[in-house]
């Protein structure tokens, strides 16, 4: 476990405030010495207009930084930088410890040659543009982050405070990011191989209110009861028109989301908690782990426990390949 990790925050003019203040307020009392950087050390103006104090100017950042975290800009100035800032990433990024961006900032790392043969995310709708742009890169556009070496990338916004999670419990272990998560009332992590859609995300809005309560219910308890009786009943609808609703707005029936959403949320569990299989499937509405094992196998070609070996030894690998301190490249 380590004793407190030096992270700078590189910021410029336009930067996105939530890109810098949800993998800060992650970091914020755990452990860590978070320094926001500028070009000369000036406040800058995020993307929504509130300004930014900085501590340090980018120049005087040392190169053996421990972190160093780069966060996006709006789509319409996300790539194309000033050539003065991609050079001091460059620098500063090369030196560090591990080296991390949040949504677009992915692109700057790209600009400066870090993405260079490297696996990278950014926010899904830039994903094309940043492989078009820096074909170098292997762009991952279904993962909420991924790590290569020393180097991470993270997928739209929010998912800046997954990376940070992430690095809490690499840096201080499972409880303090456990912790830390309950206090920000977020989930402890959504692993970086997971996809940036979640089932609830990935419906279009239904027109009706009810439906749409109905699908939220759903994902907020996978083990309630979901059956379409029940699901009649809080719409006070007949259960034909619930179906006909759900293939209408939804796009299958309701039985096809429920168990999605049931299969998503035992997923989860599998990759981030140590239940049993039987505890995971009762708590996510499967009933037996006999009937969970089914779905896994009919829609992941993979039982539960071969899943979750999967995800733990991907975790295990990538923190083994992680070097201390990354050999400099020759110039």
């Amino acid at each position: 476990m380590r004793t407190e990790v030096d992270v700078v925050v590189v910021v410029g003019d336009g930067v996105v405030l939530l890109d810098v203040a949800g993998p800060v307020q992650v970091l914020h009392g755990t452990g860590y010495r978070v320094r926001l950087a500028s070009p000369r050390g000036r406040s800058v103006v995020t993307d929504t207009g509130i300004p930014l104090g900085v501590e340090l100017a980018v120049e005087d950042v040392p190169e053996t930084v421990d972190t160093v975290l780069v966060p996006g800009y709006p789509t319409v100035s996300g790539h194309g930088h000033p050539p003065e800032l991609i050079a001091h990433v460059r620098r500063i990024g090369a030196g560090a410890r591990r080296t991390a961006s949040a949504c677009t900032g992915a692109y700057l790392l790209a600009e400066a040659g870090l993405l260079d043969g490297r696996r990278a995310t950014t926010h899904w709708a830039e994903c094309d543009t940043l492989a078009r742009l820096f074909p170098r890169v292997r762009v991952e556009p279904d993962s909420i982050y991924v790590r290569d070496g020393p180097v991470i990338t993270s997928a739209g916004v929010t998912a800046g405070i997954d990376l940070a999670l992430a690095l809490v419990e690499e840096d201080h272990g499972p409880e303090v990011a456990r912790t830390t998560a309950k206090n920000l009332v977020v989930f402890l992590q959504r692993p970086g191989g997971q996809s940036q859609f979640s089932v609830r995300s990935a419906v279009t809005p239904p027109r009706s209110p009810g439906l749409r309560r109905v699908l939220d219910a759903v994902v907020a308890d996978p083990g309630g009861n979901h059956t379409l009786a029940a699901m009649a009943e809080r719409l006070a609808v007949s259960e034909r028109h619930v179906t006909r609703l759900f293939r209408r707005e939804v796009g299958g029936t309701p039985g096809q989301y429920v168990e999605r959403v049931r299969l998503e949320a035992a997923q989860a569990m599998l990759e981030s908690c140590d239940a049993g299989v039987n505890t995971i499937a009762r708590a996510c509405g499967f009933g037996t782990d006999e009937t969970m094992r089914r779905v896994f196998l009919r829609v992941l070609n993979a039982p539960p426990a071969a899943y979750r070996e999967r995800f733990r030894a991907s975790a295990s690998s990538a923190r083994a390949s992680r070097p201390d301190r990354p050999r400099r490249e020759e110039n």
